[in-house]
């Protein structure tokens, strides 16, 4: 061979090989098991003053009635575990959604070793993130007082796992938390039993409790009832009840402790039937474990994803986690496997299906349409138990927790409502749902500002709330209109000509509050003068936890009628890229002070762009409704490579109740819910080159990006079905019948892909014309 055909060769072989690194670096696929790509720890570098996703470790299987968590923090301290903390208090039961709301029906165990200490703070344990591993059907930690504690969970339970060093006393602590409780122990059976009151989600049904019972593997040495106000100890007695009364029980040092553990809000009986059922034939904790993750595979698996870093697997799958525990069952199984609940709305117990635990005005937006995507068997089962809490109630829930709370603003349960039905989970009586949302829309209920409406009689005499009269009321007409919206749009599609009247008189109010000298949404009083001394940058007041640069864009049900207001496409843009490209200064208004929100918008260095709350998140893809889609699309890649990833500091704020993890789920896939309450989702920027959705129908729904990658961000064409895709969205149904979207991805925008009248998504002004 001579030395030119020699290089030729080599030259060849080389662009083979580069070409070979080329393919398999674009359909990289997650190695091994997908929940180990799953970091339960993001977002627990949390604190008062700033949070970055506000979560706890959660030891969980997919809406899982209970979860499973170290604690760091005191008992009844919102902020349960903070990654920054260095020593453990106990192994909690937990339900909580909110470190804002704290936590209800709460126990823990802690092991102890030498001398026994009782209470949370001084039997605290030290420990290091090395010496821990958080799964989502897997926890363990090596304690410095010589305990490996491990723990997996089953839906209404967790098998635990205590090994206690060999030359110490070993004891497991047994607290009842903050409020009321009951402990027996049963030692010929290895046992304990009793009850937990506590949190203020169970203040309100006189008599809910959470039962709950846990068998232990191996006999106790000794055993003993404390309370944890004093930390008084009652060493003769085996059962009481109060406040705070605990159980302590000794073992041989050395020991190796198994205990499972269940819970039932119904009674003790089924509390045991629940462990007997979820943990009975598992003879150690290794069961429960594999059994465990192979249901986090599957569920994760429900979404593949290929031809991403590894890093991007890790935030996905972490996200995709955190957007699978809400909402949580409520409801158990009887004797014959048929589900029945204690209603934390009436404190009777009902057959069927009831779920709790999140906060609609954070999770309408993007939570619940994803769940409807992939899961619309539960979602037809959730929103047909909305119109059963109703029942039990009066009044349809916003902030479920377990029973109603009525926090934030706005009555969401209705988006739910109209949502499923657009979307052909039509599992509930429309009328019944009409009927309720209107007792909703025209009163004002006791229990918290969204329960029912503030300010509902401005509303509809004014066409506005008025302000200062009503707290948050700019807020809430925005947030009033959208939900008329959604309840016009449920009565258009069931042919309910009464309700649609009557809701579609309000839902253009969003109209009302926008004061076209300014530019804004503004408050207005009940003469009709807008606020005085107007500042863009002042939050609280007339809006919640924002100002007018987040709600000027709450107008989900009609972008269009909102680009009129403004003037057209070309000041609406010029005013959507204002947000990005402004100070990101803050005047605190009537909070009188910074709250987290303000210190995380302006770490993010977006302007006014506060993706760590709520108000904002869906306005980035507005631009699909301006004419200008390659912004939305340049934007959205940007906020998830910059503002989210997998680790303890994860996310830009609160991570709420599974919201601003399915905005990174969804917005990874490439479209989002703008409009709940409409069969559309609007296209954005897929951060992966393939994503495989399969549905619970059996379909699967393809999403390739070909060329895709950091720089290549814009969408430069686009195939669906065979056939040139120039819209801008969606529909529900197309995904849910099967098939494949295929984008062509460019480093430089398509401009005039996507600008036609037709490729636009859904408004109200547009699709009425």
């Amino acid at each position: 061979m001579t030395s030119f055909s020699f290089m030729k060769s080599r030259i060849i072989l080389l662009f083979i090989l580069l070409g070979c690194v080329k393919f398999s670096l674009a359909f990289q696929k997650p190695k091994g098991d997908l929940a180990d790509y799953v970091n339960t720890l993001q977002g627990t570098n949390s604190k008062f003053e700033l949070t970055r996703g506000n979560t706890y470790p959660t030891t969980a299987l997919p809406f899982g009635m209970n979860t499973w968590t170290p604690q760091t923090g005191a008992n009844g301290d919102g902020w349960k575990y903070q990654y920054f903390k260095d020593e453990i208090r106990g192994f909690q039961q937990a339900h909580q959604c909110s470190s804002w709301s704290n936590d209800y029906a709460v126990f823990s165990l802690m092991p102890v070793t030498g001398e026994l200490k009782l209470n949370d703070e001084q039997r605290a344990s030290r420990f290091t993130h090395e010496n821990e591993t958080a799964k989502p059907y897997y926890y363990q930690v090596q304690l410095e007082n010589g305990v490996n504690t491990e723990f997996s969970p089953t839906e209404r339970g967790a098998h635990m796992r205590f090994t206690f060093p060999k030359n110490k006393d070993a004891w497991i602590v047994l607290d009842g938390y903050t409020g009321t409780s009951s402990v027996k122990i049963d030692a010929k059976n290895n046992r304990i039993t009793g009850y937990v009151r506590n949190g203020r989600g169970m203040d309100r049904i006189e008599g809910m409790k959470n039962y709950f019972v846990i068998q232990f593997d191996k006999s106790f040495k000794s055993e003993g009832i404390w309370e944890n106000r004093n930390s008084e100890r009652f060493e003769n007695e085996t059962s009481k009840e109060g406040e705070g009364i605990g159980a302590y029980i000794q073992f041989k040092p050395g020991e190796e402790v198994q205990a499972k553990i269940a819970s039932s809000y119904i009674s003790l009986e089924q509390a045991q039937r629940n462990l007997d059922t979820e943990l009975g034939r598992d003879k150690n904790l290794e069961k429960t474990k594999s059994r465990a993750k192979d249901i986090w595979n599957k569920h994760l698996s429900k979404i593949a994803v290929e031809g991403g870093t590894e890093d991007q697997f890790k935030t996905f799958y972490s996200c995709f986690f955190r957007a699978s525990l809400f909402s949580r069952k409520f409801y158990e199984l009887d004797e014959n496997g048929e589900p029945y609940y204690y209603s934390p709305y009436d404190g009777k117990v009902h057959e069927g299906y009831m779920y709790t635990d999140t906060g609609f005005w954070d999770t309408f937006r993007a939570q619940f349409p994803l769940n409807a995507l992939l899961y619309p068997e539960m979602q037809g089962r959730y929103v047909s138990a909305l119109l059963d809490a109703y029942e039990q109630c009066g009044w349809l829930p916003s902030w479920s927790f377990p029973s109603e709370a009525g926090s934030m603003v706005g009555n969401h349960a209705i988006s739910l409502l109209a949502d499923a039905w657009a979307k052909g989970i039509q599992t509930f009586d429309p009328d019944e749902a009409l009927e309720a949302y209107w007792h909703e829309a025209t009163n004002k209920g006791p229990w918290g500002p969204a329960n029912g409406r503030e300010g509902w009689k401005d509303y509809y005499t004014l066409g506005y709330v008025s302000y200062p009269e009503t707290r948050e009321s700019t807020a809430k007409t925005l947030e009033y209109a959208y939900d008329d919206f959604c309840g016009y749009t449920l009565a258009d599609m069931t042919g309910n000509e009464f309700y649609k009247k009557r809701f579609g008189d309000q839902m253009y109010n969003y109209r009302n509050v926008y004061n076209d000298k300014t530019g804004f949404m503004q408050g207005r009083s009940k003469n009709g003068k807008w606020t005085e001394n107007f500042d863009p940058y002042e939050w609280g007041g007339p809006f919640t936890e924002g100002n007018a640069w987040h709600y000027l864009w709450s107008v989900f049900q009609d972008p269009q009628g909102l680009i009129d207001l403004m003037g057209g496409e070309i000041n609406f843009n010029k005013k959507l890229d204002s947000v990005f490209n402004v100070s990101n200064k803050v005047n605190v208004g009537t909070y009188g002070g910074k709250i987290h929100e303000m210190t995380e918008m302006q770490m993010a260095e977006m302007g006014q762009y506060a993706h760590g709350n709520q108000p904002i998140q869906h306005a980035i893809y507005l631009y699909n409704y301006s004419g200008e889609p390659w912004k939305a699309q340049e934007k959205l890649r940007t906020v998830m490579d910059k503002l989210y990833n997998y680790t303890e500091n994860g996310y830009p704020g609160d991570e709420d109740q599974g919201q601003t993890s399915s905005w990174y789920v969804l917005s990874a896939l490439g479209f989002y819910s703008v409009c709940p309450g409409t069969n559309q989702y609007v296209i954005g920027s897929p951060v992966f080159e393939k994503a495989t959705i399969t549905l619970e129908n059996g379909n699967q729904f393809v999403v390739e990006a070909e060329n895709n990658n950091k720089e290549n961000v814009y969408i430069e064409s686009a195939e669906f079905g065979g056939r040139t895709f120039t819209r801008n969205y969606i529909e529900y149904q197309e995904i849910q019948k099967g098939g494949k979207i295929h984008f062509e991805m460019d480093d430089k925008p398509n401009k005039q892909r996507g600008t036609a009248a037709e490729d636009k998504p859904f408004s109200l002004t547009k699709n009425s014309k």
